[in-house]
């Protein structure tokens, strides 16, 4: 049984091997930008650095320099704060229009919102939701992709207060910026060897 569209004529379900190979790019995309808030929330900072290729650039609010670069200013920031947590929810994936020349090439967009705490409260500097773009040229190379170039646009901040207080009322499972985060612990029972995609670097 076919499904008509709105004109009454059946839609041609059928995908081309372009079609389906884009749509694993996209999934291989989406998923370096997830595992890149993963790594920056839980401080698996192996982890953040796996999603760029050695010789990334990344312009991020006052920063602008390479990958490892990148990270030597952004860990003692994140050490800094108690948590922080990465929404990401747009995501806008674009292709060459002439794939067939430039078949290793992406640009996405991707709309997210940030949330930092740390002591002390109230202060400005280390308590705050931000919301932001990352502009990301993405390239593959032996048929991974990570990030080639990153532009990452502030388009708001405003003050933001976590009521840490409360933390210790939500039970034993807290969450954790280093391998006993209830992730790492959950992925070590499941596969029985390890289970993290890298060990966090947090503080213990």
């Amino acid at each position: 049984m076919s499904i008509a569209s709105a004109g009454g004529v059946a839609p041609d379900l059928r995908a081309s091997s372009g079609d389906l190979a884009a749509l694993l790019d996209e999934q291989a995309i989406r998923r370096v930008l997830l595992r890149y808030c993963r790594g920056i929330d839980r401080l698996d900072i192996e982890l953040v650095r796996d999603c760029y290729w050695p010789q990334a650039t990344d312009r991020h609010g006052p920063f602008t320099g390479t990958r490892d670069e990148f990270l030597a200013w952004v860990v003692p920031l994140l050490r800094r704060h108690t948590m922080t947590m990465h929404h990401i929810g747009n995501m806008l994936i674009d292709f060459p229009a002439d794939r067939a020349a430039e078949p290793d090439i992406a640009v996405a967009e991707t709309y997210g919102v940030a949330y930092h705490s740390g002591p002390p409260e109230r202060d400005l500097r280390w308590n705050y939701a931000a919301g932001f773009r990352y502009v990301d040229r993405f390239e593959r190379r032996d048929g991974i992709w990570r990030i080639a170039d990153r532009v990452t646009a502030i388009e708001w901040v405003t003050p933001w207060d976590a009521d840490l207080k409360r933390m210790k009322d939500f039970g034993d499972h807290l969450p954790r910026r280093d391998h006993n985060d209830p992730l790492y612990v959950t992925r070590t029972q499941a596969d029985g060897e390890g289970g993290a995609e890298r060990t966090p670097s947090g503080p213990a």
